[in-house]
């Protein structure tokens, strides 16, 4: 029965560190190391394109997988995926303006909408009670979810890859997460399951790679594709944001923090700078590794109460933990303000 998830998780896994070895020796050898970002802390060159191993991983190992039958819905998240490639690669290249890339980022979420990954209910975590999204005007309430969720996903990976190890860490507890709770009986989800062990058998084999001190970042492409099939895969099992949005809590909180603080100064909410806890970790005098141990730390722990809670549970955990996180970025910008560290 565990062959099943582990077979995939291992040809995943071995894929992942062959194409990133190969991406690694060709990007030396053509000095395509990619453009320099403000987001990123490292002194000497280093390729940004391991995105690019990592979507040719997923979709090959979904390829070669005989457990996996191809239905629309992997379809459009295999399509989706190349895109990303193209457009994460041109950026990692050559920098896209932000508005360039919001635009493909809601292209592609319309994308896989027509190709049946959709939000078709929402559920009161409160009472428990459905509204349905499959009929009518509210199929566009449903586009608009998952236009909204995917885009935002996928910019919440993307703003906390600035650390090593740290968007690739969170990406594979994420999609780890997901594949425990597709194995529960009351949402017994095989073809789930088999897609988050296979992303989770690339990122681990990215990951390898990106630990510090890194020999290779997920770049754009990467970040934007886990971003993107972690959203996905919270749709495709049955619509389990909750769960994904406490599992990535950090990151979100990071997000949105750092989008009142660039509104508060008057910038672009997309305009790239280091105000990202990681980054104000840093000025506190914390060594990478610790910032990585801890958000992993965070990020397992939390992971582990979404597992073992039902909906309330999640909304307790969820309101308890971004009101930590909310207190430790205001304790951090005062000492950081006060020339304390």
């Amino acid at each position: 029965m565990m062959l099943k998830y582990l077979i995939p998780f291992v040809i995943s896994f071995l894929l992942s560190v062959f194409f990133m070895a190969v991406t690694v020796y060709f990007s030396k050898r053509v000095e395509l190391q990619g453009r320099k970002s403000k987001r990123h802390i490292h002194k000497k060159e280093i390729s940004r394109i391991g995105g690019v191993a990592m979507i040719i991983t997923f979709n090959l190992a979904v390829l070669i997988n005989n457990d996996l039958v191809i239905t629309s819905e992997i379809c459009g998240m295999m399509v989706a995926s190349l895109i990303i490639m193209v457009l994460g690669l041109w950026d990692d290249i050559k920098e896209i303006y932000w508005k360039t890339q919001l635009f493909f980022q809601i292209a592609i979420s319309v994308l896989i909408f027509i190709f049946g990954i959709r939000i078709y209910y929402i559920t009161n975590p409160l009472t428990g009670g459905i509204l349905n999204l499959d009929s009518g005007f509210r199929i566009i309430i449903s586009i608009g979810l998952v236009i909204f969720w995917v885009v935002f996903v996928m910019d919440c990976i993307n703003w906390s890859d600035g650390v090593d190890g740290l968007s690739g860490g969170i990406s594979f507890l994420s999609v780890v997460t997901i594949f425990f709770l597709s194995l529960k009986s009351e949402v017994n989800q095989p073809p789930v399951a088999i897609l988050a062990v296979i992303l989770a058998g690339e990122i681990l084999g990215f990951l390898i790679f990106n630990f510090y001190p890194a020999k290779i970042m997920a770049g754009t492409s990467g970040a934007f594709f886990m971003g993107f099939a972690i959203a996905i895969l919270a749709i495709i099992s049955g619509t389990k944001i909750a769960t994904s949005i406490l599992v990535l809590v950090i990151p979100i909180v990071d997000f949105l923090w750092v989008v009142g603080e660039r509104i508060k100064n008057k910038k672009s909410i997309f305009h790239p700078d280091k105000r990202h806890l990681h980054f104000k970790l840093l000025k506190l005098g914390w060594s990478e590794k610790k910032i990585l141990l801890w958000y992993w730390g965070v990020t397992m722990l939390i992971s582990v109460v979404a597992l073992n809670t039902r909906a309330i549970g999640k909304v307790v955990t969820l309101a308890i933990s971004a009101t930590i996180i909310l207190l430790a970025f205001v304790i951090i910008n005062k000492k950081i303000s006060k020339g304390t560290v």
